[in-house]
């Protein structure tokens, strides 16, 4: 079973930054597709941003050019860098993995809350 542990979430202000971390218990290598969804209260569950094992990004229209997404293969670690942050950007934000065989894994999730 693929443990997950996310971090790096908070009360930030709008327009500051905040990076989070997704860090796998087991290789990174056995995963197709990682990335990050949220989810505001009231709402669906809707993607933020992939990564691929060949490096390739996807990215939700109203993160685009606010976000990044990246992996470090040797930590077992997916990040998202978030700028530039809005209010609209609140919610719990969940890592989520896809393997190669199809199977899908989630995170516990971790609260982002942009207010002043």
């Amino acid at each position: 079973q693929v443990q997950i542990v996310e971090s790096g979430g908070g009360l930030v202000q709008p327009g500051g930054s905040l990076r989070l971390s997704c860090v796998l218990s087991g290789s990174i290598f056995s995963f197709y597709r990682m990335g990050w969804y949220r989810q505001a209260p009231g709402k669906q569950r809707d993607l933020v941003a992939s990564i691929t094992s060949g490096g390739s990004t996807n990215f939700g229209d109203s993160v685009k050019g606010r976000f990044t997404i990246s992996r470090d293969n040797d930590k077992n670690t997916m990040y998202l860098q978030m700028n530039s942050l809005k209010p609209e950007d609140t919610a719990v934000y969940y890592c989520h993995l896809l393997s190669y065989h199809g199977n899908e894994y989630w995170g516990q999730g971790t609260q982002v809350t942009v207010s002043s």
